[in-house]
């Protein structure tokens, strides 16, 4: 393969991979099934003193506001919230937009490299993507396995440049029903998905090839 098929292929497989991550936060946030589940699993609802219908009416809103690319502002519908605590919801909107553009925008540029690459019957790109998707579960689903409350504080301080995200339930008592261990739960659907992606990716590479 010449060197610039090579550096195209390179760039392009990055992009994939940046997409698959991407999709993967934004369909892990989307599925709220996922909490509805650990409503049971967990017994948040026996934790946090608040029945599962108001758990569920308030953990919609926040998804649906996190989901929400405009600037409308997050108001729960029982639970009370802090200032902090309102900057900190701001802050994580904000990253989950940066997923929520890379999405769009990856999955417009994969889309033009795969067609480009299929008409050229080169497929390399595929072969490169599905190893960088699954280098990344297995790093971080290392972190996980071995010490999940160090790679959730440790993910904190490095995404956010304060300590907004130490709730206290007596001024924001929405982390009452948003135990650690749902987030893990949320950690390890984003890398099952990254790995669903780099399988998805060898297969269609081995199938071309043929």
């Amino acid at each position: 393969m010449k060197k610039e098929n090579l550096v195209f292929h390179t760039v392009l497989a990055l992009v994939l991979t940046l997409t698959i991550i991407s999709l993967s936060v934004v369909f892990t946030l989307a599925f709220r099934p996922l909490y509805y589940l650990d409503i049971s699993a967990l017994g948040i609802a026996e934790q946090s003193g608040y029945p599962e219908e108001e758990i569920r009416e308030n953990y919609d809103v926040l998804i649906d506001y996190n989901m929400s690319l405009g600037s409308d502002r997050l108001e729960f519908p029982t639970l009370a919230m802090s200032e902090p605590g309102r900057i900190h919801f701001e802050e994580v909107r904000a990253i989950f937009n940066i997923f929520k553009y890379m999405a769009i925008a990856g999955a417009a540029l994969s889309m033009a490299g795969i067609v480009f690459c299929a008409r050229r019957k080169e497929f390399r790109y595929l072969k490169l993507s599905s190893i960088l998707t699954v280098a990344l579960p297995a790093l971080l689903g290392l972190l996980v396995a071995i010490n999940w409350d160090w790679a959730f504080v440790a993910f904190h301080h490095l995404a956010f440049n304060n300590d907004y995200w130490i709730f206290d339930p007596a001024t924001d008592p929405v982390i009452t029903i948003l135990p650690d261990t749902f987030f893990m739960h949320c950690a390890l659907m984003i890398l099952g998905c990254v790995a669903f992606g780099s399988v998805l990716c060898a297969l269609i590479y081995r199938k071309c090839r043929k």
